[in-house]
């Protein structure tokens, strides 16, 4: 058997990962453009514009607000179902902070249900558990580009009269039964963070194709103003989470190479996948047969009880072999945030339990689905410009790493 790197052994990734080249030539122009206008702010924007224009290439939606964030595009979505305070909103114990900040700034409850141990994603049962009198909407996280059941998941929400929320951050070009992400509910959320399948550093969209809201969208994110009649009336409170002409110059040119973007990042995948094949102890990422898993990164999980170290050792050892990964995609399950366990949402406290609008209790939330999967999940980082050697190469730093753990 190889000595591992770890031990002195040679390494079993031979290829490098390559430099990401994120930004180039596209956006330069737009960006040279951009300088030449007269004014920088989004209204009627060039660069905003055909920001707009190019993600309805893409995306089938009829109203799109731009804005600052991804986090952003969720707390505008969650302003304009317009939901009484202590209403209450179904999210997946898994996921990413920004996904609940809107809902609590506007006075709703996050209930978080449990997660799929294996697709990592909310299910039926699982939001069909928690459902309670004071429900009034879905959050579904299709994480790391995985799509969550939107079939049954609709299905549920109509049943209940709840409102759908998709959060879709990590999915760009993600399909659930052939159609992309973000169109199942009454609205989709996306995310141009650093970090994402495309990026301009920070910003977002809010999307919908239900005329009552996406009916004055904009304000819901630029203050209450109404951009299209004109005038500084506000009829109510919003943010500002206006989106910039610069930020809009990258995001505009980053969505020109969604579909190749998306695509190669599904080859890598689907050839690590491929290359890992019965691999002992090692569980692979999984989705329903008929969708489309766009992977903003890798997800596997390792059987423990196979192996005579613990996952960090593992994780220790795959990158002395040269491979990019990182153990538990979050500490620990999002309920459990000391955030949370404290409810110190305010200076402290928590306004609405304070009033009797709530009487949930965070500490009481037991999450074992979500548990299991951090508990021994690999974190396989993946981005378009890695060769297919690097890819070989981690597949074999895996066999490689794990033959030598095994008991």
């Amino acid at each position: 058997m190889s000595t591992l790197a770890i031990e002195g052994g040679a390494a079993a990734v031979t290829t490098p990962p390559g430099r990401r080249r994120r930004w180039g030539a596209a956006e330069l122009a737009r960006l040279t453009a951009m300088v030449e206008q007269e004014s920088l702010f989004y209204w009627q924007g060039p660069q905003t514009t055909a920001l707009v224009e190019g993600f309805r290439s893409i995306y089938d939606f009829k109203h799109v607000m731009p804005c600052s964030s991804g986090t952003a595009s969720l707390h505008i979505a969650a302003a304009a179902l317009l939901l009484p305070p202590g209403s209450e909103v179904i999210v997946p114990a898994i996921t990413d902070m920004g996904s609940v900040i809107g809902l609590l700034y506007q006075q709703l409850v996050p209930i978080f249900a449990d997660v799929d141990p294996w697709t990592y994603n909310l299910t039926v049962d699982s939001v069909a558990r928690v459902i309670t009198p004071r429900a009034r909407a879905i959050m579904p996280v299709h994480l790391v580009g995985n799509p969550c059941d939107m079939t049954g998941l609709a299905a549920l929400a109509r049943t209940h009269e709840l409102r759908i929320i998709e959060d879709c951050a990590q999915a760009w070009g993600a399909r659930h039964r052939g159609r992309l992400v973000g169109g199942f509910g009454d609205f989709g959320c996306y995310s141009f963070n650093d970090f994402k399948h495309l990026s301009c550093g920070e910003a977002g969209l809010t999307a919908t194709n239900d005329a009552r809201l996406g009916d004055g969208l904009s304000k819901w994110g630029d203050k209450h103003y109404d951009r299209v009649a004109g005038g500084r009336d506000p009829l109510t409170l919003s943010p500002n989470y206006r989106i910039t002409e610069p930020q809009a110059a990258i995001a505009a040119a980053q969505l020109e190479r969604h579909d190749t973007i998306v695509a190669r990042r599904i080859a890598l995948a689907e050839r690590l996948t491929a290359a890992l094949d019965g691999v002992p102890g090692l569980h692979r990422p999984r989705g329903a047969e008929r969708d489309t898993h766009s992977f903003w990164f890798y997800l596997a999980r390792i059987d423990l009880t196979q192996l005579r170290v613990s996952r960090d050792r593992v994780r220790d050892a795959l990158m002395a072999e040269g491979v990019l990964v990182e153990g538990s995609y979050l500490p620990r399950p999002v309920p459990e945030y000391p955030v949370f366990r404290d409810q110190n949402f305010f200076a402290g406290g928590w306004p609405l339990r304070d009033a009797g609008l709530t009487s949930i209790d965070y500490r009481d939330v037991q999450m074992p689905g979500a548990r299991a999967m951090l508990s021994d999940c690999l974190v396989f980082k993946l981005y378009e410009e890695m060769p297919d050697g690097y890819i070989d190469g981690v597949a074999a730093a895996v066999r490689k790493v794990l033959a030598f753990y095994r008991r």
